[in-house]
């Protein structure tokens, strides 16, 4: 019957909605509205979430605070971390209250949680007044939901609309979402951007927090760090550092410190950026897997436009000349078609040998998922329909020196086997990227949720090579 009026019931109906709502009504009611004895801080946008619920988590901890956190990779309370195994950013409002209350009873005061559009506009995350409310980016992602970029933004808001006018929003500046996010009435405003934007032109005024002078290495991350508070304190510059790369995660550490610094009573900026120091990364967010290799293995949770846009270069710019970019990318059924010969054509630009594979295909057929992905990358450079297909001088071609390297595609729909036959095929000083299911350890099919956990199965297969 659920699933009789499942497909009766268009996904935005007002009687659809109404339903979802009343469920976190009840769910809050049931486990004693737990929120109200925590302080809450939100995080949304459509990359970045989960490092950045991380990286708040982490400072606040490292202050003192006892803090918990949901995202899609994990369930954090204190430095207890654990899986996330239901692969979903806001779960159901039951979860999440129920989390809270164990927040509550576990001492915490402090919960970071990272909210996804749906979840805010299906009301599971109502009833948890956060105090911040920040957000990282948004690009083109889970249209084939809202419709339009403008509804898109309009779901994000619903966060912000949640403080009630009071408590802070925390805005990456240059960011599209900004200009309809900073009508949403609050006590106060953190603005946030990389050393390109430094003046909000519409006030004129220095933003709140940006970086200088930004050095990025295959390790880390490194700025100057600029706090304009308006008030008393004046400007504060502070170096930041970072063991994790890529200029997105700069901007992540902005919002995060930006949420900091939203908090009624928060830890000084000082101890925010000392923690940052130790903070090592999400699982499955640019992770690298060593196990003892001659070449760099990186696992990403990349399942955007933008995201491979940011991941392939922060990557592409770590590598020593002569040496390639090697990637296995996929897409996820019954998501957001229209993204896939973008993410195809993205790898061929950015990559040198890439393997078109299935990623979580749910009820659609994988080999149509692919074959969308592979129409981005036709006429870009050489696709192969196998592995035989492949001919040796472009296999056996030296790369030491950088000339003459070829570039290919090569389809290989079993997953299992595309991770082999990259891990195998990577040489001296290249980098691999797995993109696609990151910290996930399931795989959604048309059959139900099957074990997959890409971390332990790459490390096996290095181990095995």
């Amino acid at each position: 019957m659920k699933k009789l009026l499942k497909s009766i019931v268009p996904e935005l109906s007002p009687l659809r909605l109404a339903y979802h709502r009343t469920r976190a009504l009840i769910a809050a009611l049931w486990y004693g509205f737990p929120a109200k004895k925590l302080t809450i801080i939100g995080i949304t946008g459509t990359d970045g979430k989960t490092t950045t619920v991380g990286m708040v988590a982490h400072i606040l901890n490292e202050c003192g605070i006892k803090t918990g956190a949901l995202s899609t990779a994990f369930f954090q309370i204190g430095n207890d971390v654990r899986f996330n195994p239901t692969q979903k950013t806001s779960p159901s409002p039951f979860l999440v209250q129920k989390f809270l209350r164990d927040l509550v009873r576990a001492g915490c005061t402090h919960a970071v949680l990272e909210c996804s559009s749906h979840g805010l506009l299906q009301g599971r995350l109502n009833h948890t007044y956060p105090s911040v409310a920040g957000i990282t980016n948004v690009s083109e992602e889970h249209l084939d939901y809202h419709g339009t970029m403008e509804q898109y933004i309009q779901a994000k808001s619903i966060l912000f609309t949640m403080l009630e006018g009071e408590g802070t929003k925390v805005l990456h500046y240059s960011d599209r979402s900004t200009e309809t996010l900073r009508t949403v009435p609050s006590k106060k405003t953190i603005l946030f951007d990389l050393e390109e934007t430094k003046i909000d032109s519409r006030t004129g005024a220095p933003l709140n927090l940006w970086t200088e002078e930004i050095s990025v290495t295959g390790t880390g991350s490194n700025a100057a760090l600029v706090w304009d508070d308006r008030g008393s304190s004046g400007t504060q510059r502070l170096s930041l550092s970072l063991n994790i790369p890529g200029r997105f995660n700069l901007e992540n550490a902005l919002c995060a410190i930006g949420c900091i610094c939203g908090l009624p009573s928060s830890p000084a900026l000082s101890a925010s950026v000392k923690a940052l120091q130790t903070f090592k990364g999400v699982a499955g967010r640019m992770e690298r897997i060593e196990e003892q290799q001659d070449f760099s293995v990186v696992i990403d949770f990349t399942v955007t436009p933008k995201s491979y846009e940011s991941t392939l270069k922060t990557l592409r710019s770590m590598l020593a000349p002569g040496k390639r970019l090697l990637v296995l990318t996929g897409s996820c059924g019954d998501r957001m078609k229209m993204k896939r010969p973008i993410i195809g054509s993205l790898c061929a630009a950015l990559a040198d040998v890439v393997v078109v594979t299935n990623e979580d295909p749910y009820t659609e057929d994988p080999e149509k998922i692919i074959d969308e992905i592979l129409t981005g990358v036709a006429g870009m450079m050489p696709i192969y329909k196998n592995t035989s297909e492949i001919p040796a001088n472009v296999m056996n071609r030296d790369t030491t020196s950088g000339a003459g390297q070829s570039k290919f595609c090569v389809r290989i729909s079993d997953r299992l086997l595309g991770l082999q036959w990259i891990l195998s095929h990577a040489k001296t000083g290249d980098i691999v990227l797995i993109a696609g299911k990151g910290s996930d350890t399931t795989m959604m099919t048309a059959h139900g949720q099957i074990p997959w956990n890409e971390r332990e199965i790459v490390r096996r297969e290095l181990r095995n090579k």
